[in-house]
């Protein structure tokens, strides 16, 4: 087993939890209030919104294929300093559930139920529209935030484990 290989191994791992926890974080904490401060419609906000998530899940399919490999690699090893741990697997695993059922499901149902939203003139239709639109999104909006704290709670157990590793914590 090569000492560069899983070096990087490593740190692709940890790159794709940052984009993962971080790009969740700068969406929620940043983007989204940006996007409703200064677009002015609700129209122009969510379809943009849509757009960025579409984007940002892009990115998530990507970090689940380094997180997924690279797991695999340590485990490939046996190398009991990089050892997965049944916890890690575990929170892998949830990651991986709740991304495809968001973005193999809900955002795109999601986003059809937006487009008709904007698309129908009606005041009544419309909002009955934007009220189905807004049922879904709360599952969604939840199922992001149990995703961003596995993805911190991952992060920890692989802290704790580098921390044990390296004698730090006795």
């Amino acid at each position: 087993m090569s000492h560069w290989g899983m070096v990087c191994c490593l740190t692709l791992e940890w790159l794709a939890l940052g984009i993962w926890v971080g790009g969740l974080l700068v969406l929620i904490g940043a983007v989204i209030p940006a996007v409703f401060n200064t677009f002015g419609g609700q129209d122009s906000g969510g379809l943009f919104l849509t757009r960025a998530f579409e984007g940002y899940h892009r990115f998530v399919i990507g970090a689940l294929a380094i997180l997924c490999a690279a797991s695999w690699y340590r485990w490939w090893s046996g190398d009991s300093a990089v050892a997965v741990s049944r916890g890690e697997m575990m929170m892998l695993a949830g990651m991986v559930v709740i991304a495809g059922v968001i973005i193999v499901w809900l955002h795109p149902y999601a986003a059809a139920l937006q487009s008709q939203a904007f698309a129908v003139q009606e005041e009544a239709a419309k909002k009955a529209a934007f009220e189905a639109l807004f049922r879904i999104l709360m599952p969604v909006r939840w199922l992001y935030m149990v995703n961003l704290a596995l993805g911190i709670l991952l992060i920890g157990i692989k802290t704790k484990r580098s921390l044990y590793r390296d004698g730090v914590v006795t």
